[in-house]
């Protein structure tokens, strides 16, 4: 990766949208958003148990911030539930699918600097595989710092590398980034197509996040893939970002990306917002998929549970 130095004038734009994205306080679910499903996949309350990790200290939560996430799932038939209880053999098998987002370790709680610590310990991850391994399916999404910090040794176990730190685009002009299928920035998959047409996702918006690696020799897929204008940044802590901040290329690496692993299943995300509905500010600005550039998003985020659950083809 090159190292990147920006213009001033452009380090100002990007600058002032990344900190209206990670200042915490600012953003609540929207409760308001609710979009129509013409073609649920389960009856009402017949489908698959998703659980919601709550017992990582998770940025995002069944009645929090992930509120508009949860109740898409349920109007296209999932039953949503959150597990407060740490991972075990157990615990896993009483759901189909296991979403984590945004987890933190109890050392960054307050703490949002360097060094991130791992959110769950081995234990933990080694349930998670067992899960996984017997047919159990895994959406990860860590966001920006210090959430990839936090979820990266688990992510390690699938062959990813996370990056703890920010990804911009620098001629986004301070607003979301788009991954297109007409530029292979979105990548043609079962997820990109759905169950039909109607289904069929022309592109992904994602509101900053991470940017992550596939390793060599692992057969994940790619879905998201970052073009040459994406930058990493990485501050000692969140909102730490100048125009002295440490700063790469992030050119080729991924915001999204899928795999099998034994009988499971794992979709991966390096950003958060895109699965939820939040607003944001006084001024209540949406972001997420209510927002007015990601008219694909709530469909999107169906056609990943539908993959997760087994209702569309690996390629």
């Amino acid at each position: 990766m090159r190292i990147l130095s920006f213009k001033s004038s452009m380090v100002g734009l990007v600058l002032t949208y990344f900190m209206a994205q990670v200042l915490p306080a600012q953003q609540i679910g929207d409760v308001n958003f609710n979009p129509s499903i013409d073609n649920p996949a389960y009856p009402q309350g017949e489908g698959p148990v998703v659980l919601i990790d709550e017992a990582h200290h998770n940025f995002h939560t069944v009645n929090g911030r992930y509120q508009a996430f949860a109740d898409l799932l349920r109007r296209d038939g999932y039953v949503v539930k959150g597990l407060a209880s740490k991972f075990t053999l157990d615990a896993l098998q009483t759901g189909d699918i296991l979403v984590i987002s945004n987890a933190l370790a109890e050392a960054n709680v307050e703490d949002w600097s360097l060094p991130t610590s791992s959110a769950f310990n081995e234990a933990e991850i080694t349930a998670v595989q067992r899960w996984l391994n017997g047919g159990g399916s895994l959406l990860l999404i860590a966001d920006h710092m210090p959430f990839p910090g936090a979820a990266a040794q688990l992510a390690e176990k699938f062959g990813l590398l996370f990056s703890n730190g920010y990804v911009l685009h620098v001629d986004s002009n301070s607003g979301p980034m788009k991954f297109r299928l007409k530029d292979g920035s979105l990548q043609d998959h079962p997820i990109t197509r759905g169950r039909n047409p109607t289904e069929a996702v022309k592109f992904v918006t994602t509101f900053t996040g991470q940017a992550f690696r596939i390793e060599p020799g692992v057969s994940a897929q790619s879905l998201m893939i970052l073009d040459t204008k994406s930058v990493l940044m990485f501050p000692l802590e969140a909102g730490g970002v100048s125009e002295k901040t440490p700063r790469l290329s992030a050119a080729g690496m991924l915001q999204g990306a899928a795999l099998r692993l034994g009988a499971g299943s794992v979709a991966v995300f390096g950003e958060a917002a895109m699965f939820t509905a939040q607003v944001s500010g006084p001024e209540r600005r949406p972001m997420g998929m209510n927002h007015p550039e990601a008219p694909y998003n709530a469909q999107f985020v169906l056609n990943v549970l539908h993959w997760l659950s087994g209702l569309l083809p690996d390629r």
